[in-house]
């Protein structure tokens, strides 16, 4: 009796650490989110006003910024977002008028 309770302890136990190593999968809202957060952070980006979509993963970029440099950095803080397994930088670069 001693040997089967110590059994059952242990497999519980075992089936607790199974569970707790495979947490739940984020979900593209999750990601869509945390990438709008950090965009809108970033203070090169100052992406508050771009788009973000994602799809499985794929986290899709589009909008206008002023610089190529807040292009470029909105894709990388956009690829460090947990959860994203690629970004798709559509983000335009606006044009200015001269002397107007």
């Amino acid at each position: 009796m001693f040997k089967l309770t110590l059994v059952l302890i242990a497999a519980l136990f075992l089936q607790t650490v199974a569970f707790a190593k495979d947490p739940k999968p984020i979900t593209d809202d999750t990601i869509t989110d945390q990438v709008r957060i950090k965009l809108a952070g970033d203070p090169v980006v100052k992406g508050g006003g771009l788009e973000v979509k994602v799809e499985k993963g794929v986290a899709t970029l589009s909008g206008s910024v002023e610089l190529p440099k807040q292009k470029e950095k909105a894709g990388a803080v956009a690829r460090k977002v947990k959860g994203v397994k690629q970004v798709i930088n559509n983000i335009e670069i606006k044009t200015r008028n001269s002397g107007r």
